[in-house]
């Protein structure tokens, strides 16, 4: 029985071959109509793939792909109602940027006059008007990656695939145009399709985002529960940083669980579901949910030594060394300074871990 929501993209059971090696590996997953959802992962992972295959640059070996409910995986891509914005932009250098945006309006058989009037509308829209006349060479990055933009929206696609579109800009640059593109997204309410390897770039922008590894979706959800209940070891080592620790159940309470590190230390923590008694698996604790103190508050806190201190300007990253050999990564945030205390190398500090942090995952 349906529960009313809307699909714009459904992917069933697809796979992608290229001869003896499999790219994609019976992948199924559905992008909600007017979601900003995220294919997140390393080089090699199949996401750039998938989205070529929604496309329709790369040919479906296996499984389907629907659009609003119409099978389209044997459509042409000029078939299928999605424009695609690439890593590179693919602007017609002799084109002046109102050109540039009207000439795929012009392609679909637009009158020329209707497609410089889209044009203007749409560039107003990504704050470009003025530089209309303008050849892209006499654009910045940023700029040129708005004209691109402004293209693929002009025909008012149902879906907007963006590849990597922000990988060439600067890092302060490319933090603004994450908050312009998610900007546009809600203003048009097109579905954006949007592939990165960037972890803290599909976090700001994402509703959902689908964690892929070798050619597998490894968890889909809601950047947050991504972030605060990962699924399995990679998508903990992936997401942000964390501690993964070795550790064996020694009891279970329904999802929560008693670990024994090989130390010798133990501390409760919730599980993925499947866990038992004796058996092995990885603590994943997050490095901001953890703090340092003089004095043990806690009965589960651990007892270290700082090895060492790493500025990194919003925060100090303190190294803990552990008995046999263990090592703790604490981030303190420096707006906490007078608060939370940072202690020197070599001084002796409780690790003090946040109620419900802890997250038990199978090997």
């Amino acid at each position: 029985m349906s529960d009313g929501t809307v699909h714009a993209i459904d992917v069933r059971n697809a796979v992608k071959r290229y001869g003896t090696f499999t790219a994609l590996k019976s992948v199924s997953l559905s992008i909600k109509d007017n979601e900003f959802f995220t294919l997140l992962g390393p080089s090699g992972c199949g996401k750039t793939t998938l989205l070529r295959m929604i496309a329709g640059f790369e040919d479906v070996t296996e499984g389907e792909i629907f659009l609003f409910g119409d099978e389209i995986e044997k459509l042409p891509p000029n078939r299928r109602p999605v424009n695609t914005v690439f890593q590179n932009y693919a602007l017609f250098p002799h084109m002046s940027v109102l050109e540039n945006v009207g000439f795929g309006l012009e392609m679909l058989g637009r009158g020329k006059a209707e497609a410089r009037k889209r044009a203007g509308e749409i560039l107003e829209m990504v704050q470009l008007s003025q530089f209309s006349g303008r050849k892209p060479s006499q654009l910045s990055g940023g700029q040129q990656q708005r004209v691109a933009l402004a293209r693929a929206l002009a025909p008012q696609p149902k879906v907007l695939l963006l590849d990597e579109p922000l990988s060439a800009l600067d890092l302060k640059l490319r933090k603004a145009m994450q908050l312009e593109l998610k900007h546009l997204q809600r203003e048009t309410g097109i579905t954006f399709i949007f592939v990165t390897h960037d972890q803290e770039e599909a976090l700001t922008m994402s509703d959902r985002i689908a964690v892929m590894s070798a050619g597998e979706m490894q968890q889909l959800g809601a950047a947050r529960d991504i972030y605060e209940r990962p699924e399995n070891r990679f998508v903990a080592d992936f997401i942000g940083e964390t501690n993964l620790i070795n550790v064996i159940v020694k009891s279970k309470d329904g999802n929560r669980v008693l670990c024994g590190f090989e130390n010798g230390l133990t501390l409760t923590c919730d599980a993925v579901p499947g866990i038992d008694v004796g058996q092995s698996g990885h603590m994943s604790i997050r490095p901001e949910r953890m703090k340092l103190q003089q004095e043990q508050v806690e009965a589960e806190n651990f007892r270290g030594t700082v090895i060492e201190n790493v500025y990194v300007g919003t925060d100090v990253q303190s190294i803990i060394g552990l008995d046999g050999g263990m090592r703790l990564t604490v981030r303190t945030q420096n707006s906490d300074r007078g608060k939370a205390r940072i202690f020197e190398p070599g001084s002796d500090v409780f690790v003090d871990v946040e109620f419900g942090s802890a997250r038990l995952l199978a090997n």
